[in-house]
């Protein structure tokens, strides 16, 4: 599974870090990270310590990047979504689209976002 930014963020925020969904999710299956979602938490690391602590975070996952592929399946949720009138936020197409082109669920806080988009399957 690829685990949305906001499970990420969820951890990170989070007092008690036993009861987040990202520690729930982290021994029942192999977690994936978007490099999309990489780019958010570093974007939003905005004081040495939060840094380190995506840094640490992030570490023991393994990144998808972001292809040519990704990038052509990209484009095509975003026609489909602009022609329905449901367009999202285009680095959420781009995380959707990296779970499409590796036929991995995602596992969101955001659903209401990503259930616009065909195919993907939608764990949480």
């Amino acid at each position: 599974m690829v685990a949305d930014t906001g499970i990420f963020i969820e951890h990170l925020r989070a007092k008690d870090k036993l009861s987040t969904t990202l520690y729930k999710i982290a021994d029942s299956a192999e977690v994936f990270l978007s490099a999309v979602t990489l780019y958010e938490l570093h974007m939003g690391a905005t004081t040495p310590e939060k840094k380190k602590d995506v840094t640490v975070i992030t570490e023991s996952f393994t990144i998808l990047p972001f292809t040519d592929d990704v990038a052509r399946k990209a484009a095509a949720i975003y026609h489909v979504l602009r022609t329905r009138n449901q367009m999202i936020e285009f680095r959420d197409i781009f995380i959707a689209a990296t779970c499409l082109v590796h036929d991995l669920p995602i596992v969101t806080l955001n659903k209401k976002h990503f259930k616009r988009i065909d195919d993907l399957k939608i764990l949480r």
